[in-house]
């Protein structure tokens, strides 16, 4: 079974790719890696980070992989700089994605109810173009709202008309952080019915955690798991990874304290 992880590399901070690649070989995957930046630091929190833009050099590394026949079973894209990464992945999927492959996208653009700084309306409307094409789309509240043209926030009711709205888009829209009262829920479409799963919400913002959720869900996909079982198992690694967070973790900043609960997952996953 073989991945291809397409996000940026953030050199410090765990997130995207550094947290991806060690999830997804533990789970027992073969990960690949297609970066789209290179960053001293990820942008949460943190100022003057170094940051190289790798659009550029990947139809190079396209190329190469086409010489030498690379397929893959499961193509997972994060962060998109631009529309012209955008275009790439697409491309990358109709030429790399094995039949019967899967294609799973975080569609990442925003948080807190805005996009992230240089996304704008049209990048917007072509990452609809790529969750059309999706498999499954892993969206937060803000994403949601931006792909199904719904206001912001989602509590109980509005997220589970969210659900229906993306499937519009992708067969199987799982949105991930809605946050009500003390709770922190995960909304899936499961057999015609709208489902849910929640854990005690911790206060804070934890960097990293859609990543892990993320890289938990694709290798539990890739193990056979179920789309509800992947997703109860990802959350609760999340969970688990945010409660040894909480507790160890003195700067938020430096992403969650996955390492010491991949052991436990890892037992669920193959228990």
């Amino acid at each position: 079974m073989r991945v291809l992880a397409i996000n940026d590399i953030s050199c410090v901070g765990k997130c995207s790719l550094t947290v991806t690649l060690p999830i997804l070989s533990a789970c027992g995957i073969e990960c690949d890696v297609l970066p789209t930046a290179m960053l001293s630091t990820h942008t949460g929190g943190f100022t003057d980070y170094f940051f190289r833009d790798c659009t550029e050099d990947i139809p190079q590394i396209l190329q190469h992989w086409k010489s030498i026949g690379l397929t893959f079973d499961f193509i997972y894209s994060g962060y998109l700089g631009s529309i012209k990464q955008i275009d790439l992945v697409l491309q990358t999927a109709k030429h790399f994605l094995s039949e019967n492959g899967k294609l799973i996208v975080d569609p990442v653009m925003g948080d807190g109810g805005k996009l992230y700084k240089g996304f704008s309306a049209a990048f917007v409307e072509k990452m609809r173009e790529l969750c059309r094409k999706a498999d499954y789309i892993l969206p937060n509240v803000t994403e949601a709202c931006y792909l199904a043209d719904l206001p912001y926030p989602l509590d109980d009711e509005s997220a589970k008309s969210a659900i229906p709205a993306l499937q519009k888009l992708c067969p199987h829209p799982i949105v991930t952080g809605v946050t009500t009262k003390n709770r922190v829920s995960v909304y899936y479409a499961e057999a015609g019915n709208v489902c849910t799963y929640a854990h005690e919400n911790i206060k804070g913002f934890f960097h990293g955690a859609g990543d892990v959720f993320a890289s938990a869900f694709v290798g539990s996909l890739a193990n056979g798991k179920t789309e509800e079982e992947s997703i109860r198992l990802a959350a609760d690694f999340v969970a688990a990874c945010i409660r040894r967070s909480e507790k160890e973790v003195p700067d938020k900043r430096f992403g969650l304290a996955f390492e010491k609960e991949i052991f436990p997952f890892l037992q669920k996953l193959h228990g």
